[in-house]
Order: structure tokens, then C-alpha cells, then sequence
């Protein structure tokens, strides 16, 4: 699998998290994530979670008040990025019990942490809960 970036937008088009696998300039995912989120957003709860933007095919999920956004190659299959962002999201519940917007602004780091354990250079490496969280775990035990 081929994951170009990982967005966290709120309702409002702020983004909350942005993670790239391919160099960009600052401007360019500046640019990028103004056109993906406005597409996003504007789109209804009837319509497919699907859109092709440029040359990346843009899989996204709303959850609550945070919409997940993962560009992928076009080749991609959708329903395992879907799955993947269903994980990423159970993880981070897990985690903290219910995951919320205000979570990820101020645990930041452990969410860029647990995204880290999954994917590695565009590549789902890691799908359990368990191993993902775990040196999570070991590092709050230690401090």
C-alpha cells in the first residue's frame, strides 16, 4: 500500500494533524490541504467517500467531529485504506477512552507516535492495537 498523507481535519477545515510520505514543499501541502478539505467538507453523508484529486485518490471518514483524510496512489484499494483509518481510530480510543479533537491537539505527539508504528515510508507495517500501544504503555510507565 502507497499512502501519500495522512490529514486530521475538524469540521471547521482546521487541520489537527497532517502526516507525508512524499516530499512537498510547504506551499504545495499548504495548497493541497485547502483543495482536499474543502472537497471533503463540501461533500454529503449520501455521497461515496471516494474522490480523486490531482493525481492521489483521497479516502475519508468522519468520525464525531474529525474527519480522517488519507491520499493514497490510484491504484489503491479504498475498503483497506477505510479498514485503516477504522483501526487508527480504535487505536487512539483505546488509548484514551473515547478519542475527541482536544486529544490529539494536546497528546500530538502520541498520536504522530501511534500513526509512526502503523505506517512506515507509505506502508501499513503494523495492525495491532496491542503492539502499536504497547511502547506507548512502556513509555508512560517509565515517567
Amino acid at each position: 500500500m502507497t499512502i501519500r498523507f495522512v490529514l486530521f481535519v475538524n469540521k471547521q477545515g482546521q487541520t489537527r494533524l497532517a502526516q507525508y510520505y512524499e516530499h512537498l514543499s510547504l506551499d504545495e501541502r499548504r495548497a493541497l490541504e485547502g483543495e482536499i478539505v474543502r472537497k471533503c467538507l463540501a461533500r454529503t453523508d449520501q455521497q461515496c467517500s471516494f474522490v480523486e484529486h490531482r493525481n492521489y485518490k483521497v479516502v475519508y471518514r468522519r468520525y464525531a467531529s474529525l474527519f480522517f483524510l488519507v491520499g493514497v496512489d490510484n491504484d489503491e484499494n479504498e475498503l483497506a485504506i477505510l479498514e485503516f483509518i477504522h483501526l487508527l481510530v480504535e487505536t487512539m480510543d483505546r488509548h484514551f477512552g473515547n478519542v475527541c479533537e482536544l486529544d490529539i491537539m494536546f497528546h500530538l505527539e502520541k498520536v504522530h507516535f501511534m500513526l509512526e508504528e502503523m505506517v512506515m515510508n507509505g506502508c501499513i507495517v503494523e495492525t495491532s492495537k496491542q503492539n502499536i500501544l504497547a511502547p506507548i504503555q512502556l513509555m508512560e510507565k517509565s515517567s
